[in-house]
Order: C-alpha cells, then sequence, then structure tokens
C-alpha cells in the first residue's frame, strides 16, 4: 500500500475510513461546510467533494480534514491539486448514468492513465469500479488500474429509491445488506485481488459497514445518509456510529442478515471463476 498522505496511511492501515460525500454535483458553498464541519468534529477520515478549484480553496482555509475531489475530467481534478486538494477520484459516473451513458473499462484506463500525468507521482489517486461491469471485468480493471499506480479503489452498486422497493422485509439488517449487495461483493472479489485499499460506497448504512469489512474494504464511503440529516449535530451524531458500528459485529446478530452474506459470497465464486 502506497499512500503519500499521513494521515490518510494511518486510517487506511487501519482499515477505519470513513469518506463522508458531500455531493458529487453539489457546489452550495454553505452546505458543503456544514457536512465538513460534521465530518471533522466525528472524526471522519476526509471528504469527498465536487472538483471545483474555489470550493477547495475555501475549505482549505477553514478546515484540517483532508479533501479529495471527483470528476472524470482530468484537468478538473488537476486544477483542485493545484488549489490544494489532497487526493483525486475517477469518479461521479452518475452523470452519465443519468444520459444512459456507460463507461467501459479502456475509457477509464484512460482517464486513469491522464489523471497520472497530470497530477503527478506524490498524489493519492482512487478510482471507483463501475458496478454494472461483470464481476470479472470489475477484477480485470481493478489489477489493471493497480499496475497503473493507482492507490484506491471505490466499488459502487445501483441505488433504487425506496419508493420503488416493494419487496422490503421486516428485517432491517437484512434489507441493509440488500441494498448495498452489489458494492458488498464487488468489494469481496476486489479486495481479493489486488494489494491496494478498497473503499465501499453506495447504499452504505451503520448496519451494513461492518459487513464492508468484513469483506476486506478499508473503509466505507457515506453520502446521502449523512448529508439527509437535518442539523450539524446529527449528522456528527450519524458519523459518529457509523464509525463505532464499523468495529462491531452487532449486524451479524441476524441470522437472516448472515444468511445473505452467505448467497453474496456464493455469488461472488459463481461469477469470478
Amino acid at each position: 500500500m502506497t499512500l503519500f498522505n499521513n494521515q490518510l496511511y494511518s486510517a487506511f492501515k487501519s482499515k477505519q475510513v470513513v469518506k463522508v460525500i458531500a455531493g458529487l454535483d453539489n457546489n452550495n458553498v454553505s452546505q458543503i461546510i456544514r457536512v465538513v464541519k460534521a465530518a471533522e468534529l466525528s472524526n471522519a477520515t476526509y471528504i469527498d467533494i465536487i472538483a471545483n478549484s474555489n470550493i477547495v480553496n475555501t475549505l482549505k482555509s477553514c478546515s484540517c480534514l483532508p479533501v479529495c475531489v471527483s470528476s472524470i475530467n482530468p484537468l478538473d481534478l488537476y486544477n483542485c491539486v493545484i488549489a490544494g486538494a489532497d487526493l483525486v477520484e475517477i469518479g461521479n459516473f452518475d452523470i452519465f448514468y443519468k444520459q444512459k451513458i456507460y463507461l467501459n473499462s479502456r475509457q477509464i484506463l484512460d482517464l486513469a492513465q491522464e489523471t497520472r500525468l497530470l497530477v503527478g507521482d506524490n498524489i493519492n489517486i482512487c478510482v471507483t469500479i463501475p458496478y454494472y461491469l461483470h464481476l470479472s471485468e470489475q477484477i480485470k480493471l481493478a489489477e489493471d488500474l493497480e499496475s497503473l499506480g493507482i492507490n484506491i479503489l471505490q466499488t459502487e452498486s445501483l441505488i433504487v429509491k425506496k419508493s420503488n422497493i416493494h419487496y422490503l422485509s421486516q428485517d432491517y439488517i437484512f434489507d441493509s445488506t440488500n441494498i448495498s449487495a452489489s458494492s458488498l461483493s464487488s468489494t469481496y472479489a476486489i479486495s481479493n485481488s489486488v494489494n491496494i485499499p478498497v473503499i465501499t460506497s453506495s447504499g452504505i448504512n451503520c448496519l451494513s459497514s461492518s459487513i464492508a469489512l468484513f469483506y476486506g474494504a478499508s473503509g466505507i464511503g457515506v453520502g446521502s445518509a449523512v448529508n439527509n440529516q437535518l442539523s450539524i449535530y446529527s449528522m456528527l451524531l450519524y458519523i459518529k456510529k457509523l464509525r463505532q458500528s464499523m468495529l462491531s459485529n452487532e449486524v451479524f446478530t441476524s441470522k437472516k442478515a448472515f444468511s445473505n452474506l452467505q448467497l453474496i459470497l456464493k455469488d461472488v465464486k459463481q461469477f469470478t471463476y
């Protein structure tokens, strides 16, 4: 594991990373600062924001929390590094998903290579592995990205709005596992194939966060669950609860949830070998 930021290195080494996502299409500075303050007060590891150099400047002047910027534009990432961003992420694919555009592995590798050339060798780069790729393709992409010198990988899931879900059971723990199943499966498969840290994101909450660690993640990324809180205080309480649950076994108190984990593991083995 090669990370150039000492603060990040310690968290990744201990596998206790909590990345708070302020909204990758959110350019509301006052709203971002509220999330940043909650993340800072709750000892989150770092904040992930839109790739906007002006916002990076503002955050670096009012917070000591490491700042990650996410974009699919290498030039935007480079400009944010100049402004003081601590790491960059090739992600925020949602803007393409809304337009029914899906990047293939080659395009993502090209973006990663171009970004590395622009930002240099001493800036950490994270790349999101798209959920829609077959697990074997995800693993191959992860291995290729590791060979390019990418430092961190992130998994994701397709998030379905609650209003469209008609099959939720009475077991909330089980449902939490289902929502993030794709990301958890990818985490398990990828973390067993590369030697760089993996962050599990999309649908992660206080119950599914410990599963991510069980599957080999070095940490989790959480966005809407924090952003939907009504105050800075409720945000920081949620992040603190999230950090505590990552080290607990409360998720396995549900036999149904544990059974679901075994099914996910079975699917991973079936589709990757």
